[in-house]
């Protein structure tokens, strides 16, 4: 599809985990060791810029899923009718029953009551089934939860743009609304009141792909409570670089022995699955689980606040190991339509789950670093574009302060930790205090800046 479409690789994966956790999702959990389990719904974004052929690459891969769902609309229909006609028979035999049992009188009243209460028992014992859906676009939360719990506890909201993300934070509403999206993603009850009555989901299951503009991602990081509530962290970024201008023009189309495979396989998976009440619970080989542990002990290590490449985006990294499992299951699910939970996960398989997640790995700290996730590489960049631009050789931290008050940084006191970083980097040198003599306001700090950036000679 890719190759088809001409753009990257990225972009078709991505919609292709999407398609595939909407087909599993809230179908299949991976016992990964314990109590510890994950389902296998992922939450996917993919930015790409304008005139990137996002919608062409969108609509073919995501196409078996709606042909899997006009499939099982057509195999339920005639259930759906049989069911609306048993309803009103047995609601017209339970209003009769309630007329006789109001004009009863004497001995025959309570057998009369008895008969009326019965027959509206069986009107609310006869359940007429929804037509299955499995995917919707822009879609207010309310009404996806409403989906959500007629659709047995799943739902994928997939859409070739990010719409989803202001309805999130309140553009109809005016108040931000993510609850159903943090349970839905981490499987979690819901409890929907609608229609005179509450329904109750034990364990939602979401799924999310979006092909987006890169301009949301900058637009989501302000969005109130998306970060601070967790749901940017649950998100697996993909930032692929744009080809265009670079793209064949007679590029071969995607053999139909291929397309028709993925179709097959993809509605096979989720027409199968679809009617899963408990959910198929995966496990991993003993040559897997060893192989998840040893990768759980690098990511400790990745966390650590003071060395840790992780250490400043906590809130997605604490959920990458488990997104790691989330992956696995998917692709082992894909590798065996058939019978995928009679088999445990294989080794290559959680092999390849890391890969990818290490792909994410790498997305996800650019992604944060736009959003300007850890302030102070943000105020770095600040403080080095000033630099940059004025070519100075020397300055003091009140002259940086003045410089960029206006721009950024309220306080001195701001400043401290961005040239810490720059110095830790090699760009600047604090120069030794000067000796102090009489009384007065001490000196302002200053910095000597690297020759390269001050557009000097090194020699």
């Amino acid at each position: 599809m890719a190759e088809e479409t001409q753009t990257p690789l990225d972009l078709a994966g991505c919609v292709g985990l999407a398609a595939l956790s909407t087909a599993a999702g809230g179908r299949a959990v991976v016992n990964v060791r314990g109590s510890w389990t994950e389902p296998v719904n992922l939450f996917v974004l993919v930015a790409m810029p304008p005139g990137s052929r996002k919608s062409a690459v969108f609509r073919a891969m995501t196409a078996p899923l709606h042909s899997a769902e006009k499939a099982l609309a057509d195999r339920i229909g005639p259930q759906i009718t049989e069911a609306e006609v048993a309803r009103r028979l047995a609601a017209d035999v339970a209003e009769k029953a309630a007329r006789a049992a109001s004009g009863a009188r004497g001995e025959a009243a309570p057998e009369a009551v008895a008969e009326a209460q019965s027959a509206a028992l069986a009107v609310e014992g006869i359940k007429v089934p929804v037509l299955p859906r499995l995917v919707a676009d822009d879609i207010t939360p309310e009404t996806a939860a409403s989906l959500l719990t007629e659709q047995g506890g799943r739902l994928a909201v997939l859409s070739a743009e990010g719409g989803i993300f202001a309805t999130l934070a309140g553009r109809y509403s005016g108040t931000p609304n993510l609850d159903l999206f943090l349970k839905g993603h981490a499987g979690d009850a819901l409890i929907v009141d609608r229609r005179g009555r509450t329904e109750r989901v034990d364990s939602a299951a979401l799924t999310m792909g979006l092909a987006v503009q890169p301009e949301i991602i900058a637009d989501i990081a302000s969005m109130p409570g998306f970060r601070g509530k967790g749901l940017l962290g649950r998100i697996l970024y993909s930032l692929p670089k744009s080809n265009v201008g670079y793209r064949r023009i007679d590029s071969p189309p995607v053999p139909e022995p291929v397309m028709a495979r993925y179709d097959a396989n993809l509605q096979q998976l989720t027409i199968g699955m679809h009617d899963w009440e408990d959910p198929a619970r995966l496990v991993l080989s003993a040559e897997a689980d060893q192989i998840f542990t040893e990768h759980r002990r690098r990511t400790e290590t990745r966390l650590r606040p003071d060395s840790g490449d992780l250490g400043h985006i906590t809130d997605w990294a604490g959920k990458f190991d488990g997104a790691v499992m989330r992956l696995a299951g998917l692709i082992h699910l894909a590798a065996h339509v058939d019978d995928g939970w009679r088999r445990p996960i294989s080794a290559d398989t959680v092999n390849a789950a890391i890969a990818l997640g290490e792909y994410f790995t790498a997305h996800a700290l650019a992604t944060f670093d736009a959003m300007g996730a850890d302030s102070d590489v943000d105020a770095a960049r600040t403080v080095h574009a000033w630099l940059e631009r004025t070519r100075t050789a020397r300055f003091t931290i009140r002259e940086a302060f003045t410089a960029l008050s206006r721009s950024r940084f309220r306080k001195v006191a701001e400043l401290e930790a961005p040239l810490d970083l720059l110095e830790q980097l090699g760009w600047i040198r604090r120069e030794p205090p000067p000796p102090r003599s009489g009384p007065g306001r001490k000196p302002s700090p200053a910095y000597r800046v690297h020759p390269e950036l001050a557009g000097r000679d090194i020699a």
